[in-house]
């Protein structure tokens, strides 16, 4: 059904055309008088007029959206309002029982399911395939979807008088009230109910049954953390519509040997003080497929500690181009010798083969002070900030007396 109303002006972003076109105090035959509902829909609009009408409750939303009239924080804007009110409206705004265009769009499949699915960084690189036993709602084969039995038909709903909504009044502002459209509760949205006795026996009048299936999905190899997999209409099926997907999104787990940063791949690797100085051939990793990646340095090369190598085409596998794959980057940490492996060893020796001692710096400071040396641990560097966080806060809180 059309309705008439009287244009009120542009719609523009501004919010004072805005007002103009959807706020402006209603004059003449705004509604059809011919539809059954159009009082509720002019007192809405009413309603709406008067909110923003109002200095204080305009200024509050000017300031800080619908949020602002409910008294909380947010910004304003007068194109949120008018879809709000007039487009079916955000979250915890206000809707109304007419659409001049743009309202909400129809349901075109039944709802999605959505499962997440932790893998390995294993699983990512090599692939695999896993099948799982799922429940979904499938289309009652007795009632083909009707919810009745036999004969039975459905009666509108005498709370929401078929229309499948009903009015719910909150508090926008000390000194107005909202009118929202909430879905009913008795016939959760439907418009319609069935008597007890004219039920389907098998659905119990809910037009679906649980049903249980297996699925299988694909893991592929290069796919990433929070990727989703979709099984096109293997989700719950709803009377009139197609039966909509089930989605899984891949939530990967913590590695404890490598770490990945889109295709590339990154690890840490321990050589002794010897393959540092005098250069290593050997296997440095086991790879996430089981192959051991062997590396020989150059010679002569001598590695300093956290120096980095690349092992271009070791990385993840690209997605969709498995052939192809990033770059494992490895981190060498340098393994230093024992005490015990130093008392073994002739020192003296050693220190005629090791680059000589530093002497102290020239020119030496005026003042020297001995400081005893003590093996600490990194991680208790500033934990006495707190300390004097508190004082601070202290002396803020405590003022000093001062005699007058």
């Amino acid at each position: 059904m059309t309705h008439s109303y009287h244009p009120l002006g542009s719609r523009h972003t501004s919010s004072g055309s805005i007002i103009n076109y959807v706020f402006a105090k209603p004059k003449g035959p705004f509604y059809n008088i011919n539809d059954p509902g159009a009082s509720e829909k002019f007192q809405e609009v009413q309603a709406a007029y008067e909110i923003l009408s109002d200095p204080d409750s305009r200024a509050a939303y000017d300031a800080g959206g619908m949020d602002g009239l409910r008294g909380g924080a947010g910004t304003g804007d007068m194109e949120d309002i008018f879809a709000q009110f007039f487009g079916g409206g955000g979250a915890g705004g206000f809707s109304f029982g007419f659409d001049l265009g743009g309202g909400g769009r129809a349901r075109t499949k039944g709802a999605d399911s959505v499962h997440h699915y932790q893998v390995t960084l294993e699983d990512l690189y090599n692939g695999k395939s896993v099948k799982l036993n799922m429940e979904k709602d499938v289309v009652c084969d007795v009632c083909k979807g009707t919810g009745a039995r036999g004969k039975g038909k459905p009666k509108a709903c005498s709370t929401c008088e078929g229309k499948g909504w009903t009015f719910a009044t909150s508090h926008i502002s000390p000194s107005h009230l909202g009118t929202t459209r909430v879905k009913c509760s008795d016939c959760d949205g439907v418009g319609e109910k069935l008597k007890e006795k004219d039920r389907c026996k098998k659905c119990k009048g809910e037009k679906t049954v649980s049903q249980k299936t297996r699925q299988e999905i694909f893991i592929e190899k290069g796919m990433a953390d929070r990727q989703r997999i979709v099984l096109t209409g293997a989700g719950d099926e709803e009377p009139g519509l197609p039966a909509g997907d089930v989605v899984f999104i891949l939530d990967m787990t913590h590695h404890e040997s490598f770490e990945r940063s889109g295709n590339d791949l990154l690890t840490h690797v321990k050589i002794t003080l010897s393959e540092a100085l005098l250069g290593f051939s050997r296997i440095l990793v086991t790879h996430l497929d089981g192959r051991g990646i062997k590396v020989s340095s150059p010679p002569g090369k001598i590695m300093s500690p956290d120096n980095t190598i690349v092992l271009r085409g070791e990385g993840m596998p690209i997605h969709k181009h498995p052939d192809q794959k990033g770059d494992l980057y490895v981190i060498l940490e340098i393994e230093m010798p024992d005490s015990q492996w130093l008392k073994s060893v002739d020192q003296q020796a050693l220190l005629n083969l090791l680059p000589p001692k530093k002497a102290d710096m020239e020119p030496q400071p005026e003042i020297v002070d001995e400081a005893s040396f003590e093996e600490s641990d990194i991680v208790d560097f500033g934990n006495d900030e707190d300390d004097w966080e508190d004082e601070d806060d202290d002396e803020a809180g405590e003022p000093e007396c001062r005699p007058q």
